[in-house]
């Protein structure tokens, strides 16, 4: 899959503390109420002790994500914190199993469903920052990301004939075949007279239409400018453009999208992420929660100079905070590139903005620029902390907030992948080890040291510092580092500081609480 912007790095606008387990799962959700054609009665769920779900899903958002798929919501649904209440109201009967059955990656969801008249199960796969990938349905091995209309022609018979006219007479994305199923690809949504010829075929049991779940969709014939930053360098030579410009050149390749409609889409992504700022700094609190509201009083010892005289690094760890704070809430948030790493890119852009007075065309500038960063990362390696540990979730946060101070502070290109670079090369091994399995602690601390050191490699950057590595190659040996990193280190809750005596007591304790309130 090639990587968008606002697919995979910016984005998705979600609720929930994780985008791998709540985002993603929603996704998943969703294709699979499309697979049932929007009736559900009975659904099982299955997870594999291998991966990270049986210890996880509870309390990181899965179900969350799941039920609300399969009610057909939005990642940003209002009504996503309640939605036991509402899969209640649904009558879907959902059962939740731990079985082996081989799953090989650790976010794996094998999902039978039920309705009156028909029985379909699912295979997919939750790749980390929202991102899912679909490996089998029923019985047949596909391949599907969510970024397009997928059409599944079941077969009872042969049928060449229409495939064969499928082929000649329309210009889809793409057309597999397989004994029992026939796979169409599309950018653009079936028209109903279509769909009732092909089920009407003497040769098709049943169609089924999945509709995508991302909010850019797969290119037909897609030309890109460059896929890497060795690529994009030699693309830029002699065109002297800055590192937002290409940013924007890749996602016009990738998306079909004019330079004024992704510029809107960066500027609704900014004014969501000022206002998990401003929601954060208003106070918040939820139930099923480990931290307090802590940013308020951040701000008013800051406004009293009370505190260490630090510039613009009290206000980015004021509004690092004050992003978490509304995540944990459940309040909007954008996941960038995840929910766990949600606090690192605005608080460090809009804490330094709000030092240097930046404008707003230069925050949307700069949050380009961190974008193309993050395309890099996830062609070359991964944002799923499930792979790689939090290296991969603040780690590349940090590594896309520091291009973007970087284009902040009037830096040039070089400037900026330095940055990036040496933010990388920092975070190499860390591990993911939430604190009573909440995405909250060490993660608020861990997205603070992530923008710390973006501004940190920023100004580094800037006086001529050296990162000798270049991006690509720190790309790749993060990519190895990750898969050197144990399994119970990466997001499972089964080490680091997730299983001492006090993250057990507090894990318990919030368990009481929420069985209680139910």
């Amino acid at each position: 899959m090639i990587p968008s912007i606002f697919n995979d790095v910016v984005g998705p606008v979600m609720r929930g503390p994780s985008s791998s387990h709540s985002a993603g799962a929603l996704r998943i959700g969703r294709l699979s109420r499309d697979l049932m054609q929007k009736q559900i009665n009975k659904v099982l769920i299955e997870y594999d002790p291998n991966g990270s779900l049986v210890t996880t899903h509870t309390s990181q958002g899965t179900d969350m994500g799941l039920y609300g798929g399969f009610l057909g919501w939005d990642a940003d649904e209002e009504k996503l914190p309640d939605y036991q209440k509402y899969i209640h109201e649904s009558g879907i009967d959902i059962k939740v199993s731990y079985v082996s059955f081989g799953a090989t990656h650790p976010n794996t969801y094998k999902i039978t469903l039920w309705n009156e008249q028909n029985q379909h199960q699912i295979t997919a796969l939750s790749t980390g920052g929202g991102m899912i990938h679909v490996v089998k349905i029923d019985d047949f091995d596909v391949s599907m990301d969510g970024d397009c209309y997928e059409m599944l022609v079941y077969l009872n018979s042969s049928a060449e004939s229409l495939i064969s006219r499928l082929e000649k007479e329309f210009d889809f994305l793409s057309i597999s075949t397989q004994p029992g199923l026939i796979v169409i690809k599309n950018n653009e949504a079936y028209k109903e007279e279509l769909i009732q010829e092909i089920q009407d075929h003497s040769a098709v049991n049943e169609v089924r239409v999945l509709n995508p779940v991302l909010p850019v969709l797969k290119q037909k014939d897609m030309k890109l400018p460059f896929k890497n930053t060795a690529e994009m360098e030699k693309f830029s030579e002699g065109k002297n453009l800055k590192l937002w410009e290409l940013a924007v050149q890749y996602e016009m390749a990738r998306s079909g999208e004019s330079k004024e409609t992704l510029w809107n889409k960066m500027a609704h992504i900014a004014k969501i992420m000022r206002s998990a700022v401003e929601t954060g700094l208003s106070g918040t609190s939820y139930e099923d929660r480990l931290l307090p509201s802590q940013s308020p009083e951040f701000q008013n010892q800051l406004k009293q100079n009370k505190l260490i005289e630090a510039n613009a690094l009290n206000q980015i760890i004021m509004q690092v905070s004050a992003v978490m704070e509304s995540k944990s809430s459940m309040n909007t948030i954008v996941a960038s590139p995840t929910a766990g790493s949600c606090g690192t890119l605005p608080g460090a852009v809009f804490g330094a903005a709000s030092s240097m007075n930046s404008s707003e065309e230069q925050i949307i500038e700069a949050l380009f620029a961190a974008g193309i960063i993050g395309v890099f990362i996830a062609s070359g390696a991964t944002f799923a902390a499930e792979e790689a540990g939090c290296m991969a979730e603040c780690g590349s946060a940090s590594s896309m907030a520091a291009a973007a101070l970087v284009h902040l502070a009037g830096g040039n290109l070089q400037q900026s992948l330095c940055a990036s670079s040496m933010s990388l090369q920092n975070s190499f091994g860390m591990i993911c080890d939430p604190i009573a399995n909440r995405v909250e602690a060490p993660c608020l601390g861990k997205n603070v040291m992530a923008a710390s050191n973006a501004l940190s490699c920023a100004n580094m950057a800037l006086s001529s510092y050296k990162h000798l590595i270049p991006f690509d190659e720190v790309i790749d040996a993060m990519a190895a580092v990750g898969k050197a990193i144990p399994h119970e280190l990466c997001c499972t809750a089964l080490g680091g500081l997730s299983v001492t005596p006090t993250a057990k007591s507090l894990e318990n304790s919030l368990e009481t609480r929420k069985f209680k309130s139910c």
